[in-house]
């Protein structure tokens, strides 16, 4: 890139460092939460270390809308902190060099993010969404026979069935009980000494094999308080019988969009009016402008965070970054509970969505301005020197209590 310097090229790496491993921790331990639930879904289903990993995969953009914006954040914190702690942004000044031209390189990374974000919140995390919900779906309701124990009863849609000496790995078992109910259609019983299980190409429910059995149906289920004969049967032993596991209804998850964050962006726009399926028009348009003002908010944390970052050697970093922080979280928790409020009707978009947009872009403006074109102190330094007197205060008040505490007890 032409005008890109060594200069830009340190400042970058100073950044991407901590973003890098903020943007790493950030995905593991949302991902490992995760996994504790997907795995009460997937543990002991056939295939179900493959599954696990693909499910993991489709919540992957999910959580890199999340983690990204913080990890930008906190990346442009810890990186410029220590330069200025190191006195590297002294020297800049010193030298001739602004803190706008050293944020050069840093305000293009947020551009970068913030083209990835509009790919990643308008097309991938509609569609990795709609995928997850339907993997789910499916594992939960075609695969359940593949939870079965030896000797416990199980059921599967209205069949009802207890195995013996099941072996996972090549979906055999021996001696099974089906009792299969459908109501006033009546009932079949089917007993057998051996089946195992078959995966079909075609039909996601797996096809059940039994041999060596006995077959007893019903024609209609009897009925006791009354003196009608009871109902027909067919009876007889089988040497094969085949049928599928699983209602065939079961088998199709309901189609993609009937939850507006499965919709892209052009898929919003494109169904304003009139609305589709079950959204209502108001559900797409705060849909649509909460993820546009979810990427643009990228473009303003460089503005935001520099501020924040540079600071005299002297003051207290961490309280610098606690503010910090509680400004960013503030901002989207508002955001969030603004659209739902706004998603019923109580109020407007602009009002619950774009009004903090608004102002967190002017705050973070103004404050950029005033730390990169002007000498005046930062109005925030009272408050970080305000914060550090009451944790010490606090920290004080503790000690001595456990002192009181220790020297009581010495003296029983």
């Amino acid at each position: 890139m032409p005008g890109f310097k060594i200069l830009d090229r340190y400042v970058l790496t100073q950044v991407l460092k901590p973003l890098g491993v903020a943007l790493g921790i950030g995905l593991m331990v949302l991902l490992s939460e995760r996994l504790v639930r997907i795995l009460d879904v997937t543990l002991g289903k056939k295939n179900s270390f493959s599954v696990v990993f693909e499910l993991l995969g489709y919540l992957v953009p999910h959580y890199l809308g999340i983690a990204m914006p913080a990890a930008l954040f906190l990346g442009l914190l810890f990186g410029v902190n220590r330069m200025s702690k190191n006195s590297e942004i002294d020297a800049m000044l010193a030298s001739g060099i602004s803190l706008h031209r050293m944020m050069r390189p840093v305000i293009w990374l947020s551009i970068l993010m913030t083209l990835a974000a509009v790919f990643i919140f308008g097309w991938m995390q509609p569609y990795t969404r709609y995928a997850y919900r339907a993997l789910i779906y499916t594992v939960s309701n075609v695969e359940v026979f593949y939870l079965a124990e030896e000797g416990v009863f199980m059921q599967v849609g209205t069949r009802t069935f207890i195995l013996d000496k099941l072996e996972r790995k090549t979906n055999r078992f021996q001696r099974i009980f089906l009792f299969d109910y459908r109501g006033k259609g009546g009932a079949e019983t089917i007993t057998a000494k051996r089946g195992y299980l078959v995966p079909q190409k075609n039909d996601p429910r797996p096809l059940l094999v039994l041999e060596d059995g006995h077959r007893l149906a019903l024609k209609s289920w009897p009925e006791t308080d009354s003196d009608k004969p009871p109902p027909r049967f067919t009876s007889g032993f089988f040497k094969r019988v085949e049928a599928p596991i699983g209602k065939e209804s079961a088998t199709v998850f309901r189609p993609r969009g009937e939850d507006v964050r499965e919709l892209t962006c052009a898929e919003l726009s494109a169904s304003y009016d009139p609305p589709r399926r079950k959204t209502s028009v108001r559900e797409l348009h705060v849909e649509l402008h909460k993820r546009i003002v979810s990427v643009l908010t990228i473009l303003i944390l460089p503005f935001l965070a520099l501020p924040f970052a540079v600071g005299q050697r002297r003051q207290q970093r961490a309280y610098r970054f606690a503010v910090a922080l509680i400004i960013l979280v503030a901002y989207y928790e508002f955001v969030q509970h603004g659209a739902a409020v706004a998603r019923v009707g109580a109020a407007p978009i602009w009002l619950m969505i774009w009004l903090p947009f608004g102002l967190l872009a002017v705050f973070s403006l103004w404050r950029y301005w005033r730390v990169c074109f002007t000498i005046k102190q930062d109005l925030f330094d009272n408050l970080y020197d305000a914060l550090a007197r009451g944790a010490g205060a606090f920290k004080g008040g503790l000690m001595r209590l456990f002192r009181r505490d220790g020297a009581g007890e010495a003296a029983r």
